[in-house]
């Protein structure tokens, strides 16, 4: 039987496995062979003494070259020395597919490599178990996303990536040939979430792609990315907010318990963060920012602001009460103070990973406010329709999982959470 290298354990000692995988590393010491074999579980060691193995399992051993796909069938031994403390005495080794030589890249990683060479051998830059490790924990944070919200009464819904108008008004859309007319890439679900309110969903959330034809070229941005949305009716920005946090505390559990291996690849101790998060407003944000930064009030804070936030706020964090004007028109404004809305992002250092607000669910407010961002309200009209007939108070957000990766597993670059990244200048692999 089939076995992955982190399944053999002591009952297996004297016994007969199966393994498959690549050539790690090959050591000749002339009658004695090494090979390591690797799979995505970990490592193990095949000893090939001369005189106790078949001379042509010997040879082939001995002469495979590194990253081919191999098949060894022998018997487990305790050797306290071999990684995990055990190794195979081969009987069969089938070499499946020989590799050629020279490698792109050395998947050992003794000799390093730019991110941008990584990234045009993306298969061979994913067979490290330290790459391996980083989307091993984002399947953990999606599987924890969707237990999550379904325990929480959630409708999980996926919203259309074809559309015909800008989800926020703006240029930064991809523009795409639709038979005889245009359209584009969606930039986010915001619109269709807020019709599913007035459809009497009441809660809902969606994990999808969102596209941004921004041309930014810096260690944060993607052109194409995954976001984690919600919309839920009868509730306020602080209602959703509880949400947010709730489950940013409920991912961390969950990749703590579930993907300790995988955090050591990666050499990450990573803390379950205590709720409630700190929340700052705006302007006491734009105090602390001030002394150090010239920003003018309304408009979004710099990178070198933001790291002048983070040097005095811990871990996970909102910024509230965000100017209106700074925000999209849907966001809804507080009745006393119309300059400021019922917004929020959430942080961590110097990093944006979610943004939300309380909606405007009133159909005249909503016209004015996007008549007010130099939008024409025609261009709306399926989404407007809905606000005429019965549409609730609600709220929701948006939280990027290519940015919490980066927050929980201090990556220096958002191109590392994302299997085949979409930027500014690269379209392939």
């Amino acid at each position: 039987m089939r076995k992955f290298t982190s399944e053999i354990s002591e009952e297996d000692f004297g016994k007969k496995v199966t393994l498959y995988g690549w050539i790690h590393e090959v050591r000749d010491l002339g009658g004695l062979v090494f090979v390591v074999l690797r799979d995505r579980e970990g490592f193990a060691q095949i000893t090939l003494p001369k005189k106790k193995v078949k001379q042509e399992v010997f040879e082939r051993a001995k002469n495979v070259r590194r990253e081919s796909v191999v098949k060894v069938v022998g018997e487990v031994k305790k050797e306290e020395r071999a990684p995990n403390g055990f190794e195979i005495i081969p009987e069969e080794f089938e070499v499946l597919n020989e590799a050629d030589a020279p490698l792109p890249l050395d998947v050992t990683e003794k000799v390093p490599a730019e991110l941008d060479t990584r990234l045009d051998h993306r298969f061979l830059d994913l067979r490290k178990h330290r790459v391996f490790a980083i989307f091993r924990v984002r399947s953990e944070v999606l599987n924890a996303t969707r237990e999550f919200f379904h325990e929480r009464g959630f409708i999980e819904v996926n919203t259309p990536k074809i559309v015909s108008t800008a989800t926020e008004g703006g240029t930064e859309l991809f523009p795409i040939t639709y038979f005889e007319r245009e359209a584009f890439l969606n930039q986010s679900p915001q619109l269709y979430k807020q019709t599913l309110m007035a459809a009497g969903f009441d809660r809902v959330f969606e994990i999808g792609p969102i596209f941004r034809a921004e041309e930014h070229n810096t260690v944060r941005h993607l052109n194409e990315a995954t976001s984690i949305d919600i919309e839920v009716s009868f509730t306020d920005h602080n209602g959703v907010m509880k949400y947010l946090e709730e489950l940013i505390v409920y991912i961390h559990e969950r990749v703590v318990e579930n993907c300790e291996k995988y955090l050591n690849w990666l050499n990450v101790k990573l803390e379950v963060p205590e709720k409630p998060f700190e929340r700052i407003t705006y302007d006491e944000a734009l105090e602390i920012v001030s002394r150090k930064e010239e920003i003018p009030w309304g408009e979004d804070f710099s990178t070198p602001a933001l790291k002048v936030l983070a040097e005095h706020m811990q871990g996970y964090y909102f910024i509230t009460d965000w100017p209106t004007e700074s925000k999209p028109f849907y966001a809804m404004p507080y009745e006393n103070r119309k300059e400021i809305c019922k917004s929020f992002d959430l942080m961590k250092g110097w990093l944006e990973l979610a943004s939300g607000a309380q909606r405007i669910h009133k159909y005249d407010l909503l016209v004015e406010r996007i008549k007010a961002q130099g939008l024409d309200p025609e261009s709306f009209g399926f989404y407007l329709e809905a606000f005429r007939y019965g549409m609730p108070p609600h709220a929701g957000w948006g939280l990027g999982v290519e940015r919490l990766l980066m927050a929980m597993l201090d990556l220096k670059n958002i191109r590392e959470a994302v299997l085949f990244p979409r930027d500014r200048q690269r379209l392939v692999p």
